[in-house]
């Protein structure tokens, strides 16, 4: 196996994961099989491929990105409008990580 018990751990703690045991050697696995995949697509010779697509490129005319435009700010009044609790001017959000 490429990845460890530890790595998955470690991993899932990043993410604030509590993961069983039966969770953490299913996704060893999973893992595992992930990297495995990537080993086999790294063989693949692709020098002489050109690339389908790129998110940021130099197109001149062709370019579809709109250029930067300064605009006013919603503000808070309006921003906070639907929120189910504001409070002071800022959202109010339950709270997510506890440690």
């Amino acid at each position: 196996m490429k990845i460890t018990e530890r790595e998955v751990r470690y991993v899932a703690d990043l993410a604030n994961l509590a993961l069983t045991d039966d969770e953490v050697r299913k996704f060893q696995h999973d893992l595992d099989e992930i990297l495995a995949h990537m080993d086999r697509l790294n063989e693949i010779q692709t020098s002489g491929v050109e690339p389908m697509t790129q998110v940021v490129y130099e197109a001149g005319e062709t370019a579809t990105l709109r250029p930067d435009r300064e605009r006013p700010g919603i503000g808070s009044e309006l921003a906070l409008a639907n929120a189910p609790l504001a409070s002071h001017g800022y959202f109010k959000v339950p709270e997510v990580i506890k440690r």
